[in-house]
This record gives structure tokens, sequence and C-alpha cells, in this order.
């Protein structure tokens, strides 16, 4: 369970991060930390079926540092990822 909340907050971080610094394509603060969480969320989950850390990756031993890292490193990067897809398509739309 800790995992997965660290993703969800990581990845609300990581969205806020991408959406700073790519303001064209920012969603808001209340956008970037709901596309980031899930994002974060997403990412996590998906990152850790394919063994490479996150949620999964943790969820089956105990809780140490390379688990904690890896939520924290798949939860921001998928929060900044769907953040920017989401708003490249949000910019797309408005054109």
């Amino acid at each position: 369970m800790l995992p997965m909340i660290i993703s969800l907050i990581s990845g609300a971080v990581g969205g806020n991060v991408a959406g700073g610094l790519m303001k064209n394509l920012s969603l808001g603060t209340v956008g970037n930390s709901i596309t980031g969480i899930l994002g974060g969320g997403l990412g996590g989950s998906i990152l850790g079926m394919l063994g490479m850390g996150g949620v999964a990756g943790a969820a089956g031993g105990g809780l140490d540092v390379g688990s904690i890292v890896g939520s924290l490193a798949t939860g921001g990067v998928g929060g900044g990822a769907l953040m920017a897809i989401i708003g490249t398509v949000k910019n797309a739309m408005g054109r």
C-alpha cells in the first residue's frame, strides 16, 4: 500500500514539475496534480509489471530503500509523461 501512495504523491509532483518546465502544455496546478496522480499510479503499476520496479515490484517483498526510490522514480516519470501527453492533446484540440 505504501509504494502505491508514494507513486501517487510523486506523480502529482512530477505532473507539476513537468507543467512548470513546459508552460505551454501546463493544465494549471490542479489539472497538473490530478493528471500527475493518475500518471503516477498508472506508471508505477505498468513499469512494476514489466519488472522495472514501481508498485508491483515492491508489493512482493519488504519495503526497502530501492523499492521506495523505484516508486518515486516511476511515479514521477509517469505523472510528468501523462501531463505532457494530455497537455499536447488539449493544445491540439484548441487549434
